[in-house]
C-alpha cells in the first residue's frame, strides 16, 4: 500500500464528508415536512434517473457487475441508514446527530479486524477508543433524546456498509456500484412510501434533488476511498464531517454546542491529527536548530 494512496483516500473522505454535511443542512431545512420513506424513495428514484445514462453507456458485459448479494445487502443498509438519518437530523441539533453518526466510522476499525483480518496499530486503536469516549460525552443522560437511538441505527448501517465495500471486486465500475445499489433500495422504499404517501410542494422536491446530488457524490467518493486504502488506515478521516456540521449548525441554525458537547466533539476529531502535529513540531525544531 503506497503512502500516496492512503493520503489521497483520506482527501477523498474529507471531501465526501463536506458533501454529506451539506446534505444534512438541506435535510434540516426540510424539517420533516416530507414523510421519511417518501423522501427516501424520491431521492433514490432521482439518483437512478441521473445514473441511468452513465450505466447504459458502459459495455453490455460490464453492466451486470455489481448485481450481486453484497450490493443487495449494502443497498438495504443504505435504505435503513437514510431513513434513520432523516429522523435524527430533524429532531436533534446537527452536531449532536452527527456525533452519534460517528459511531459508524468508529465501528469500521473493529469491524475491519473481525471481517477483513486487518491489523491496525496501537495508536489507531487508542484513537478509536478516545473517539468512543467523545461520543459518550455528547450522549450524556441529561441530553439524551429518543431520536438518538434512531441515529445509532444509522451509524451501525453506515459502518457495516463501508466494510462491505472492501468485499466488492476491485475492477467493478463505480457507476455499476452506484446504479445497482440505488436500484436495489427502491422496492422496499416504494412499498413503505406508498403506505405513508402525501402531497408535497415543489420546493420540497428541490431540496430532495439537492440532497440527492450531495449524497450520490458522497457515496461515490466513499467507495473510491475505501478501495484505495485499508479501512483501518483511513476511518479516522470520517471525523472531518463533524467539524463541518458543527460549523454549519452555528452559522445557519444558531445551534451553539455547550461546553460538554464541544469537549466530546474535540475528543472525536483530535485523534486524526497527533501524528501530523508531531511531525510539524519536529520540523519546527529542526528549523530552529539550523537557524542556531
Amino acid at each position: 500500500m503506497k503512502k500516496n494512496d492512503v493520503s489521497f483516500a483520506i482527501f477523498l473522505l474529507v471531501g465526501a464528508n463536506l458533501l454529506a454535511s451539506l446534505s444534512d443542512v438541506s435535510l434540516k431545512i426540510l424539517n420533516g415536512e416530507v414523510p421519511t420513506f417518501q423522501y427516501v424513495f424520491l431521492r433514490q428514484l432521482i439518483s437512478l434517473t441521473l445514473l441511468l445514462p452513465f450505466w447504459w453507456s458502459l459495455p453490455k458485459q460490464r453492466r451486470r457487475m455489481g448485481c450481486d448479494g453484497i450490493t443487495f445487502w449494502r443497498a438495504q443498509l443504505i435504505l435503513l441508514g437514510s431513513a434513520c438519518a432523516m429522523v435524527a437530523i430533524t429532531h436533534l441539533p446537527l452536531a449532536t446527530a452527527n456525533a452519534i453518526f460517528y459511531v459508524g466510522p468508529l465501528l469500521v476499525l473493529p469491524l475491519s479486524i473481525v471481517f477483513l483480518g486487518e491489523r491496525p496499530s496501537a495508536g489507531k486503536i487508542f484513537a478509536t477508543l478516545l473517539g468512543f469516549i467523545g461520543v459518550l460525552i455528547v450522549l450524556r443522560p441529561e441530553h439524551f433524546h429518543w431520536a438518538a437511538i434512531i441515529a445509532l441505527g444509522s451509524a451501525l448501517a453506515m459502518g457495516v456498509g463501508n466494510i462491505l465495500i472492501r468485499r466488492m471486486p476491485q475492477d467493478q465500475p463505480l457507476v455499476c456500484t452506484l446504479f445497482w445499489t440505488t436500484l436495489m433500495t427502491l422496492p422496499i422504499a416504494a412499498v413503505i412510501a406508498y403506505l405513508e404517501w402525501q402531497p408535497i410542494e415543489w420546493h420540497h422536491v428541490g431540496w430532495i434533488v439537492a440532497i440527492n446530488l450531495f449524497v450520490l457524490s458522497y457515496h461515490a467518493l466513499v467507495v473510491q476511498a475505501f478501495r484505495r486504502a485499508p479501512a483501518s488506515q483511513i476511518a479516522l478521516a470520517e471525523y472531518s464531517g463533524l467539524a463541518f456540521v458543527t460549523l454549519f449548525g452555528v452559522m445557519w441554525f444558531d445551534e451553539i454546542p455547550d461546553l460538554f458537547t464541544a469537549l466530546g466533539i474535540i475528543l472525536i476529531i483530535v485523534p486524526m491529527m497527533p501524528i501530523r502535529w508531531k511531525r510539524w513540531i519536529r520540523g519546527k525544531r529542526r528549523d530552529v536548530d539550523l537557524a542556531v
